[in-house]
């Protein structure tokens, strides 16, 4: 039997005391705001449930609460935010003291080093690749090819601060670190990741929900949304809670999630991940 979709959050919220909710295509896309998100997050807490953002934003959560500032979530949606760069900081500080690579925008992911007792430096001089993102917006994986065999050919590990293999960006999809990661695994690379859809995220973002709350937590009745099949929907089901799957984002195009969507269509693309679905919607709304 395939499962209805639903109106908004406010169908489901009475079952759950705290949400996990993914932030980038689910409340904003990079560029804003989604405010029928915002809102139904801002509800949700005023009936009492608890909200923790989980992102696979290469930074520690410091800058992503600035940036969603920025862009209109206010703070009253959420009360604690966890990152896979707040996670992926623990594997770099075990190479304190010695030089690393680091592929991704120059100066946006300084904060990810802050504190930390590593050296950047070129490829060849490293003991470990950092991914944070591709360099551009419109690089591709495959134009790291080359670089990844000088990586392999020194048997350097990567660390892939952002597991994500692509995001929505305004009106665009756009590649992300894990697309690098999955890259230089192919080609036979030991590639580390700490963010989502692994444990160790699920787990501090479990401990900030139960810290909200003023105490312990039943997994049957905390609630994770997502939009992403890969991280979220196979992350929800290793960790052991319900997934409400937002259609409208990275496979908005193959599940016509505006237009007139299949519903055995999202059961099927949502499956192999072993999610259980308690509904799905284009939107993030009350």
């Amino acid at each position: 039997m395939t499962q209805p979709s639903i109106s908004g959050l406010a169908d489901l919220a009475g079952r759950y005391n705290a949400v996990l909710s993914d932030v980038w295509g689910v409340v904003h896309n990079g560029v804003e705001a989604f405010p029928s998100a915002v809102d139904a997050l801002v509800q949700y807490r005023r009936q009492g449930g608890k909200v923790v953002f989980i992102t696979n934003a290469p930074r520690p959560s410091g800058p992503i609460i600035e940036m969603l500032d920025r862009l209109g979530v206010v703070r009253e949606a959420y009360d604690a935010i966890v990152s896979s760069g707040d996670a992926t900081r623990v594997m770099i500080a075990k190479y304190a003291g010695r030089p690393i690579h680091h592929v991704g925008p120059a100066t946006d992911d300084d904060a990810l080093y802050e504190g930390l007792d590593v050296r950047r430096t070129t490829a060849d001089e490293a003991d470990v690749v950092v991914v944070t993102d591709l360099d551009t917006d419109q690089d591709t994986p495959e134009m790291y090819r080359e670089r990844a065999k000088l990586w392999l050919e020194r048997k350097l590990p990567m660390i892939c601060a952002n597991p994500d293999r692509v995001v929505e960006h305004g009106d665009k999809i756009i590649y992300c670190g894990g697309a690098l990661g999955d890259l230089y695994a192919a080609m036979g690379g030991m590639v580390l990741m700490a963010g989502k859809p692994y444990q160790p995220i699920y787990e501090e973002a479990y401990r900030l929900a139960e810290v909200a709350a003023g105490h312990p937590l039943d997994k049957a009745r905390v609630l994770a949304i997502g939009d992403s099949v890969r991280t979220d929907a196979t992350g929800a089901a290793q960790f052991g809670v319900d997934l409400l799957f937002v259609t409208g984002s990275i496979h908005a195009a193959e599940l016509d999630a505006f237009g007139k969507p299949d519903p055995q269509a999202i059961v099927d693309l949502v499956a192999p991940s072993r999610a259980h679905m308690a509904g799905f919607l284009p939107r993030l709304t009350w």
